[in-house]
């Protein structure tokens, strides 16, 4: 696969979901089933081991056997796709990427290391030598709110200016300013949002989402991402009926009963019904019952047709 420019990413790209078996083993039947159903939703492309990937826990044996499946049937099918060689530690990181390379991904997702807070010059330092491996594929940084560290606008600028390599980055902006206090960053960098703010931060500037949308519907998200690119105003009528869905339905699960982030994902795929994604995490952390998707799909066939009538 071509490596892709920062103005090259864009659109909605397909998380990968770790299927998991009940013995806490990967089910790489189910997780084929999942790529074959993202190619088909025609999305811009597709990443792995984000959060809901689950790469923290993943062995390298693992690792490699999830990025070799999806390369090959990305390559197949013609999609860009993404591998996410982060990893809490440096090192281990770094072998990732090293090892992925000759899948020849569109680009590298990686995570700042995790343990200790790395100050503005060791992320550079980090991100340098990654580049210098990953060299000529980019590195998009995965810097999403539950980041140890998560970068403000001046600190993703500076990683900018002195990481031409770093193509992009996966944020959360927290306030109707972010975006244009990245100033210059915002043109050097593809910069993607949550999902299911994508109507709001396209117009700031954002090229595109790593999607929570697309783990409920990745054909519905990108049909939704077509309508914003398009200055469609039902698209935002839409974010707002996605934003009420998810603080009503979705969000209380991390706010008040402590579920992660990867849980949440998963029961939205497992709402869509779009492709066998069970909502079991691996050990030890806690998922959310099966029965509460089928409950919720109900509710998001009246809320979001648009994600069920594609």
């Amino acid at each position: 696969m071509k490596p892709l420019a920062a103005h090259e990413i864009r659109g909605t790209w397909a998380t990968l979901l770790l299927p998991i078996n009940a013995d806490d083993s990967i089910d790489f039947a189910a997780l084929e089933a999942e790529i074959s159903a993202i190619i088909a939703a025609d999305v811009s492309g597709v990443y792995s081991n984000g959060t809901a990937g689950e790469f923290h826990t993943q062995s390298e044996v693992e690792f490699d056997r999830v990025n070799e499946l999806l390369a090959s049937r990305c390559e197949q099918a013609g999609l860009p796709f993404q591998v996410g060689a982060s990893h809490m530690s440096a090192q281990i990181s770094l072998a990732r990427l090293q090892r992925s390379k000759s899948l020849n991904p569109s680009a590298f997702q990686v995570i700042l290391p995790d343990w200790f807070k790395v100050t503005d010059v060791e992320a550079i330092d980090y991100l340098r030598r990654m580049a210098e491996a990953a060299s000529p594929i980019g590195l998009v940084l995965y810097n999403p709110p539950h980041a140890k560290r998560v970068l403000k606008p001046v600190e993703l600028t500076q990683l900018a200016v002195a990481v031409p390599q770093l193509v992009g980055a996966k944020v959360a902006p927290s306030s109707p300013q972010w975006m244009a206090e990245l100033g210059g960053a915002a043109c050097r960098l593809s910069i993607f949002t949550p999902g299911h703010f994508l109507a709001t931060h396209y117009p700031q500037g954002a090229r595109g989402a790593y999607s929570n949308v697309a783990c409920l519907s990745p054909r519905g998200a990108q049909k939704w991402f077509k309508m914003i690119e398009a200055s469609d105003p039902k698209a935002k009528e839409i974010e707002a009926r996605l934003l009420s869905f998810f603080a009503e339905h979705i969000m209380p699960y991390i706010a008040h009963d402590g579920y992660c982030n990867a849980a949440c994902d998963k029961l939205l795929a497992a709402i869509g019904g779009w492709c066998p994604m069970p909502t079991r995490l691996r050990w030890p952390y806690r998922w959310i019952d099966a029965s509460d998707a089928k409950r919720l799909r109900e509710l998001a066939k009246v809320a979001l047709p648009e994600m069920f009538n594609v």
